[in-house]
């Protein structure tokens, strides 16, 4: 993923049922103040408890593999892994494949994985996190470890343990309808830092491949929330611009939920950047709505938390109050919709 500060046209906002609560927020980021009033209590509904235990062990034995860099065999090993986890808990497993160039023109095979919890359902409800590894720490302090793949604890890992643990406690719930739960791949092997001139295009090549396809085959989701660094110690998560954009009933339920659930020191009522992820293709080629919870780490050597695209992005720099909160928020932001 990168920062983009350029803006985008506004899809039409969805509404109706759960969307229909809308509120306007008071917010101070980057200098910038806007209006707001304060919002309503939501009723919540009954929901399963996300344990961060359980998750924090998904990240673990993701790192354990290694470097989950496209065609390495961690990167087979580990995707293996996560499709038989994924069927532990009844889901119907996907995989769509094929071979990407990165920015070199050199070919990196692609393997999206896609799991669904109840199948038959027509009305489904879209998570999505990538699971490769970056080849390069490129913004590690120490240029020795430029050309070091990534462990990538947080950047990977991280959004994977979250929805693997969603899935088990759904599992054991069950719900009225579907969900999706797709591990991007090649998402993090964009420009690398040292290249003479940087392209965007790069980054977020397996989602834009599974948009492409599943806009083709017809897919529909009611919504989207794509995770991504969700684990870092320090993480505060700001409301992503493209995620206002294209989709800010969720955005404005998802942080609301947070709060009133007790994670205001993760989920924090502030703008946060334009960054170019995993759910713009979602937005812009299925058109589903879909936003992005990233981090916004004011003070940091990167926006994204002092680990990103280092070699320190280990688990032992991983929060398991971050997984917490981001996994009780969805839990509670999708049974509230179980209708």
């Amino acid at each position: 993923m990168s920062n983009n500060t350029t803006s985008r046209q506004l899809l039409p906002s969805i509404t109706g049922g759960v969307w229909g609560w809308v509120f306007l927020l008071l917010i101070s980021c980057g200098g910038q103040t806007k209006r707001s009033d304060a919002p309503d209590t939501i009723a919540l509904q009954p929901a399963p408890t996300f344990v961060a235990d359980s998750a924090m062990a998904y990240v673990e034995a993701q790192c354990a593999f290694g470097p989950r860099v496209p065609g390495s065999a961690a990167h087979q090993a580990c995707g293996d892994w996560i499709v038989k986890q994924f069927q532990a808990q009844g889901a119907e497993v996907v995989e769509l494949r094929t071979t990407l160039n990165g920015y070199d023109g050199k070919p990196m095979p692609c393997r999206n994985i896609q799991a669904r919890l109840n199948p038959e359902a027509v009305d489904r409800i879209l998570i999505t996190a990538h699971w490769d590894s970056r080849a390069w720490a490129d913004n590690d302090s120490n240029p020795q470890h430029h050309h070091t793949p990534v462990l990538a604890a947080n950047d990977g890992a991280s959004g994977v343990a979250v929805m693997l643990e969603m899935a088990r406690v759904i599992a054991q719930k069950g719900l009225s309808y579907g969900i999706d739960f797709v591990c991007f791949d090649v998402e993090d092997q964009g420009t690398p830092q040292w290249a003479e001139e940087t392209e965007e295009s790069y980054w977020c090549l397996g989602s834009r491949y599974w948009a492409q396809e599943a806009f083709a085959a017809g897919y529909r989701a009611r919504y989207g929330v794509n995770l991504d660094m969700v684990g870092g110690r320090g993480a505060r998560f700001a409301m992503e611009g493209f995620s206002k954009q294209y989709g800010k009933p969720i955005v404005d339920m998802v942080w609301h939920l947070a709060v009133q659930l007790g994670y205001s020191n993760y989920f924090v009522l502030e703008d946060g950047g334009y960054v170019t992820d995993d759910h713009l293709p979602i937005n812009r080629i299925l058109h589903t709505p879909c936003i992005d919870i990233i981090p916004c780490v004011a003070g940091a050597s990167s926006s994204f938390g002092p680990t990103w695209h280092t070699i320190n992005d280990t688990p032992e720099n991983i929060d398991p109050g971050a997984l917490q909160a981001v996994g009780q928020t969805l839990l509670q932001l999708i049974y509230n919709d179980n209708e």
